[in-house]
């Protein structure tokens, strides 16, 4: 995720140089700590939040779970993993919906936070969920607010109740109370009432939010904050806590570049749970915040979890299973090809989907120049072939490929690369398919960890050697198991630490069952 890059970074290198030392001295865990302080107070973290989890870490790595530790190195990143946690807010939570419906949500933040466009991705979402909002225009200060929340309410498919045309015209305590008695007489069940922001925090705009809260009674108070606001964000946040007293926060612009603080502040500071974040410009940019997933990618470890999520609403089962079968089968066509690319584009932001796999940041300068562009012009490319050449490229010879080129508005060389790609991509994945395990092309060999050992050849690595006499054999060391990315040993399976269910349904949609 863009805004934890350079705190992402900072981190995963400092404890990178605890995996040389095998046993930890004070003196290394200090310095450690040291960094983990430097970095996030660079990254815009709160003072007293940064004191406390860099005192926690401290004390749990000089501690016997450590000292005792097969691997003391790995130990301290679970621990600082652990604390990430902590001050992320421990436990995800829901949004509380009312007994009796509707559910009144209201937002509330300051101008520029983003606040109408989130009042469409969380209407959207809540639709995603079967529920029926309505979203409430009381947002009558700023230009064309109400416009702007009637075009979003459009394009996520919910109503928008807009009495007034805003513009500093109406009253929006009127308009949110309206809005909440429309919904109960037309059955919609949740209420999402949009307020007025300011450029700053003044004592106008805290009597009207204050005002509005009083007037419809929400069950949730959601604070909207942009994640690139800084420091400031503190003092926004203890602001309108005083003020309107929220339930929840909302992060927005976790796309953006800037260092992150305030995620890893508001809540140590306000005790308040971060509910959702916005992570790109989209309606479908959204996404229910987990601390565990978020602290996993602060830290390089990735974001499996989520990565299935967003694939399971793309991703069809049964096509899954035809395309399985059709790779086994030598099959697999540029027809499937392009069906397995429109999937992907429908799944989401294919450089954030990358960001989630674990060691995303040694593929950091891959996936930053990643074009995503590039699935268009394939796309184009291949929508430009009649059917037959879709599902039999070998008869793709010059002149259909010129013929191509030109319908796709790219150059021979462009469908040249295509074919080539396909080919290499095809082949992989009936390797995969088999149960193999090929090598990755631009990444180099697998790791011998990775790769099946070739029948009959000799086993990979540096080995123990062992003396040919037995008296002096039992007197040799034996060989130390390898251990996983926290110092056990590594389950089964390439995707060992997620549970049987988790593993089942990643395995479904790739094919593999």
């Amino acid at each position: 995720m863009a805004t934890f890059g350079s705190l992402s970074t900072r981190l995963t290198e400092t404890l990178a140089k605890l995996r040389t030392k095998g046993k930890l001295s004070a003196a290394d865990v200090d310095g450690t700590v040291r960094e983990i302080r430097r970095a996030l107070l660079d990254a815009d973290v709160a003072l007293d939040v940064v004191k406390s989890f860099t005192a926690a870490v401290r004390e749990r790595a000089l501690g016997a779970e450590v000292s005792e530790a097969l691997n003391p190195a790995q130990q301290v990143v679970k621990i600082v993993n652990d604390e990430l946690i902590a001050i992320l807010g421990g436990d995800s939570r829901r949004l509380e919906l009312a007994k009796t419906p509707p559910t009144v949500i209201m937002l509330a933040g300051l101008q520029g936070a983003g606040k109408t466009t989130l009042a469409g991705k969380l209407a959207k979402h809540l639709r995603g969920q079967g529920h029926q909002p309505l979203l409430v225009a009381s947002d009558l200060q700023r230009p064309n607010a109400v416009t702007q929340l009637q075009v979003v309410g459009s394009q996520a498919g919910v109503q928008v109740f807009a009495p007034e045309p805003g513009n500093g015209i109406g009253d929006p305590v009127k308009v949110a109370r309206d809005g909440v008695a429309e919904a109960k007489r037309r059955q919609y069940d949740i209420v999402i009432v949009d307020t007025a922001g300011r450029l700053g925090v003044d004592a106008e705009m805290m009597k009207q939010a204050a005002n509005i809260r009083k007037a419809v009674q929400p069950d949730e108070v959601l604070f909207v904050i942009d994640a690139m606001i800084g420091q400031d964000a503190v003092a926004t946040a203890k602001a309108f806590q005083e003020g309107v007293d929220f339930t929840g926060v909302v992060l927005t612009k976790l796309d953006g570049d800037a260092r992150g603080g305030a995620a890893l502040s508001i809540r140590g500071l306000t005790g308040k749970p971060i509910l959702f974040a916005s992570t790109g410009e989209t309606l479908d940019d959204f996404e229910p915040f987990h601390p565990d997933r978020m602290a996993s990618r602060i830290l390089d470890l990735g974001d499996i979890l989520t990565l299935i999520e967003q694939a399971q609403k793309a991703f069809d089962e049964d096509e899954a299973h035809r395309l399985a079968e059709a790779i086994a089968t030598d099959g697999f066509t540029l027809e499937d090809f392009l069906k397995q690319m429109q999937q992907l584009r429908k799944a989401g932001n294919f450089k954030q989907m990358l960001g989630m796999l674990p060691g995303a940041k040694g593929m950091r300068e891959a996936i930053d120049s990643f074009d995503e562009k590039e699935l268009v012009r394939t796309e184009a490319i291949i929508q430009s072939m009649t059917p037959q050449e879709r599902k039999q490229s070998k008869i793709l010879n010059g002149s259909r490929r010129l013929r191509i080129a030109k319908g796709a508005g790219v150059t021979v060389t462009d469908v040249n690369q295509l074919i080539a790609r396909f080919e290499q991509a095809a082949k992989m994945m009936k390797t995969v398919a088999k149960g193999g395990m090929p090598n990755m092309p631009g990444m180099g060999p697998m790791p011998p960890g990775m790769r099946a050992p070739k029948k009959g050849g000799k086993p990979q690595g540096k080995q123990l050697k062992r003396s040919g006499n037995p008296a002096k054999r039992t007197e040799e060391p034996a060989a130390a198991p390898q251990g996983s990315a926290f110092g056990k040993p590594k389950p089964e399976g390439a995707f060992g630490e997620l549970s049987g269910a988790e593993q089942e349904t990643l395995q479904r949609m790739l094919g593999n069952r």
